[in-house]
């Protein structure tokens, strides 16, 4: 079933294309009536001076022709067939919507955003001069056709207003039809391989209990998509494929940690040695070279933990002396 837009689509169309061919009918009847004014104006300056040119004078029309018998009378008939066909050579342009710019910007009553109203307006008024001359069968029935098409686009352009020409428009149609994110479909297999077994089956048609089936039956239940699934696929035969871990797009790297940040304190300078036993860790201090000498092997002071000290604090400015017993690790 088609929508009402699919319609109106297709009926704002057919009036443009009726009102192409009014115009192309008018265009070319205008050029037919050009040419006979202008034999006919050559015929009557041919027999002037005579008899038959003396009776013509007294006509208010040119015989066969409709040039008006007065001052530049051919003049004004020639321009007016003249602008009857520019006037259609731009209005078919407009029909065609080319070029849009310079209708939107120069004459923007032709353009995407009027309706139709006066471009049947348009139509009339060149309908109407053709029809107010006497003129010949083509020229007559080329105006009232188009005088026609004329009245039909004015009549949509009351309905439709400025929304006319773009619920016509095939470019808007188009763009319209297609959806606005543009759809893709996975053409790649579920299973990356198959047994043997299945592909024969396949092209020869055997029936075999043990391959299974690829339709699914309702009187067996589901298995999931946990590790039994998993496992009653790989028993038929299939192979799925697991997609590659990794990380998304929008996740960040971890920042790399930086070491913090020392604070070197001024202490006064000492000489620190450390002895380790199986029973305890003595920790002996000396001011100076003097004391180190005179005690060494008198007073010890011994803790029994040094492992929390201040990591901000620099204590040892010479490098300390280790000595472990024989029955130390």
């Amino acid at each position: 079933m088609r929508s009402p837009r699919t319609f109106i689509f297709y009926g704002l169309n057919a009036v443009r294309a009726l009102s192409i061919i009014g115009l192309l009918l008018v265009f070319s009847s205008s050029i037919t009536i050009m040419v006979k004014n202008i034999q006919a104006f050559n015929a009557f300056e041919a027999v002037k001076g005579t008899k038959e040119g003396d009776e013509m004078d007294d006509c208010d029309y040119i015989e066969g022709s409709s040039i008006p018998n007065q001052a530049a009378g051919v003049f004004w008939a020639v321009l007016s067939s003249l602008l009857i066909i520019f006037q259609t050579v731009v209005l078919i342009m407009s029909e065609f919507g080319w070029p849009s710019v310079f209708f939107d910007r120069y004459f923007p009553v032709l353009g995407a955003n009027f309706g139709l109203g006066a471009l049947g307006i348009f139509q009339a008024l060149m309908a109407a001069q053709i029809l107010s001359h006497h003129c010949d069968d083509f020229p007559l029935v080329s105006a009232f056709f188009l005088f026609s098409v004329a009245c039909l686009n004015m009549l949509l352009g009351l309905i439709f207003r400025e929304s006319a020409k773009q619920r016509r428009s095939i470019t808007a149609w188009r763009s319209d039809t297609k959806g606005i994110l543009p759809t893709s479909m996975d053409t790649r297999p579920t299973f990356v391989a198959v047994s043997p077994a299945v592909v024969s089956a396949h092209f020869t048609g055997e029936s075999d209990k043990s391959i299974g089936s690829f339709r699914s039956t309702s009187d067996k239940a589901a298995l999931g998509f946990g590790r039994q699934g998993e496992k009653a696929a790989g028993l038929k035969g299939f192979l799925l494929q697991r997609p590659v871990e990794s990380l998304p797009r929008y996740a960040s790297p971890p920042r790399p940690t930086s070491p913090p940040h020392r604070v070197d304190m001024p202490t006064p300078q000492r000489h620190v040695s450390f002895r380790t036993s199986d029973q305890s860790l003595e920790y002996v201090d000396y001011d100076d070279d003097d004391k180190r000498d005179s005690l060494d092997g008198g007073k010890r002071q011994s803790i029994s933990s040094v492992a929390s000290r201040d990591s901000q604090v620099e204590m040892v400015k010479t490098s300390p002396m280790f000595k472990s017993s024989s029955t130390a690790i």
